[in-house]
């Protein structure tokens, strides 16, 4: 093997020793893991590696980040070489865990065969799955198809269908999510699903509830979406009680009492109260603080919960008048941790104009959308005079997201709470210049320090051009940002002929004009 390597992969634990693992739990009277995932990420995070040693946990490494220096093998320095399928053979030889049913695969239909294959295969495994990853082999190709916001161009991931098991539907509810939709979920018997115990299930909006006709009593098929969401997946009539009702969503709000409305074309159904409707308000705070938008630390759903029940906030604006004295006094906060969520909500007031915009919760507003709003206007003010037309010339905003948009800004109330929370100071700060490069699927690593610019900031005018910042210089690396005092990532940078730039350089390449932050 190469004198110098650094290698990613992943940890699994078998249902063997997940098995083995939670009898020996059992004996000592400690709790039993609910699944081998989660035994696994439990394993890997202990501070004493004895325990993680005595886990029995397996792994398979997938990739090469960094390789160098002595015994670095002759085919790696063929550009020829420089493939997936060749890196997996020699990672085998220097003696890694690589997981043994991988295959090169020539053209597509070789690729749905395989998946084919192992759709039914993948249960006489010695653990759990959930899917084929199909990769493009070459680098180079990768290198062209670069990187989503969250995801490579270059990878996908094939799920196989979920497991299914039978149920009682024991009740339905009704849920109002932040937009105002109503969500009716089936409350259902427990049932092991997946590795864990699902007694709730969605059944999405109005449509669906009435095709599935699924109702109180009813023995249903329930699976996890994508492994992850419960849902119901047939409903077993046979099996009907004889009194069983079709279940209706209200004519009501059932959080505010409003009349709700479906628009035409939508399938949701709406309590129109956004502004006054308890349900609403929540769970917009929740997104707000959220790390996407505002990362407020320490201001989670059951926080936000409290704060409502206790009377202390009523809306986003709220949050930046509370203060430690009264939030110690709510039950399982105590001094300490009410001063540190006033400091995290103090230190929100901070954040980027595209932060702040995501955080309004606008509708159609994701992330990336804010991102491109902050982009082409300097500030807040700009942002909500800005008309529908001028909305909708901003390449990647819709007709629909800036209908979105101006109605949200021409709202009054909307307005008022905006100039509250400026009142407070939180304005958004100075959105970036209008002409912005892009650095989609480059990423970057940084070194030493940058006088006056923190890593945060600079770590988010990369992600918000599209690139990617990593921790650890290797091959994937563009470029290395190196700062004063730079350390052993620079010296690795020039051995492997990674291109590395200065502050000054980088400020110019993400269209930075100093080192503000924001």
């Amino acid at each position: 093997a190469p004198s110098r390597l650094s290698v990613r992969g992943e940890v699994y634990m078998s249902r063997e020793a997940f098995i083995r693992l939670n009898e020996e739990r059992e004996a000592a009277g400690e709790p039993a893991f609910a699944n081998p995932r989660n035994a696994a990420a439990g394993s890997i995070r202990q501070l004493d590696p004895r325990v993680t040693a005595a886990r029995r946990l397996g792994s398979f490494m997938y990739d090469v980040l960094e390789m160098g220096g002595a015994g670095l093998p002759a085919r790696w320095a063929q550009a020829g070489a420089d493939h997936q399928y060749e890196m997996l053979k020699s990672l085998r030889e220097w003696g890694f865990r690589v997981n043994p049913h991988y295959r090169e695969c020539g053209d597509i239909e070789a690729v749905m065969e395989y998946c084919r294959e192992w759709s039914t295969r993948y249960r006489e495994l010695p653990y759990d799955t959930d899917g084929v990853v199909v990769k493009v082999d070459r680098r180079d190709a990768r290198r062209q198809l670069g990187y989503r916001a969250r995801s490579p161009r270059w990878a996908i991931a094939f799920k196989f269908a979920a497991d299914a098991r039978l149920t009682i539907v024991r009740g339905i509810t009704v849920q109002v999510g932040r937009t105002g939709v109503l969500t009716p979920v089936a409350d259902l018997e427990p049932v092991h699903l997946a590795g864990s115990t699902v007694s709730r299930a969605t059944l999405h909006n109005e449509d669906i509830l009435r095709e599935k006709d699924v109702r109180v009593g009813d023995t249903v098929l329930v699976r996890k979406a994508g492994g992850v969401i419960p849902e119901v997946v047939e409903v077993l009539r046979e099996r009907r009680p004889p009194a069983a009702a079709p279940a209706v969503l209200p004519a009501s709000c059932p959080a505010c009492g409003t009349l709700t409305v479906r628009r035409e074309g939508e399938a949701a159904r709406r309590c129109p109260n956004a502004l006054g409707c308890p349900a609403q308000r929540q769970q917009a705070v929740i997104h707000f603080a959220g790390r996407g938008a505002m990362d407020i630390r320490g201001l989670g759903p059951a926080i936000v919960a409290q704060l409502f029940e206790a009377e202390l906030i009523g809306d986003i604006a709220d949050l930046y008048a509370l203060s430690a004295d009264r939030l110690a006094e709510l039950p399982r906060l105590g001094a300490r941790s009410a001063a540190q969520l006033v400091q995290a909500i103090e230190g929100s007031k901070g954040a980027p104009l595209h932060r702040l915009v995501y955080g309004l919760g606008i509708r159609h507003v994701g992330e990336q959308v804010a991102v491109l709003l902050a982009d082409h206007f300097p500030d807040l003010d700009r942002l909500l005079e800005a008309e529908e037309a001028q909305l909708e010339a901003i390449p990647g905003v819709g007709p629909e997201i800036a209908c979105a948009v101006a109605d949200f800004f021409g709202e009054p109330a909307n307005r008022r709470l905006i100039q509250r929370l400026r009142a407070a100071g939180v304005t958004g700060g100075v959105a970036r210049p209008i002409s912005r490069p892009t650095l989609e699927g480059k990423q970057f690593v940084f070194t030493g320090t940058l006088p006056g610019l923190s890593r945060h900031a600079a770590s988010e005018a990369v992600t918000a051009l599209g690139g990617r910042v990593g921790g650890d210089v290797s091959i994937h690396t563009d470029y290395v940002v190196a700062g004063e005092k730079a350390g052993s990532k620079l010296q690795r940078a020039r051995e492997l002929g990674i291109t590395v730039i200065d502050q000054a350089e980088f400020l110019r390449l993400v269209g930075g004009e100093g080192g503000r932050e924001g």
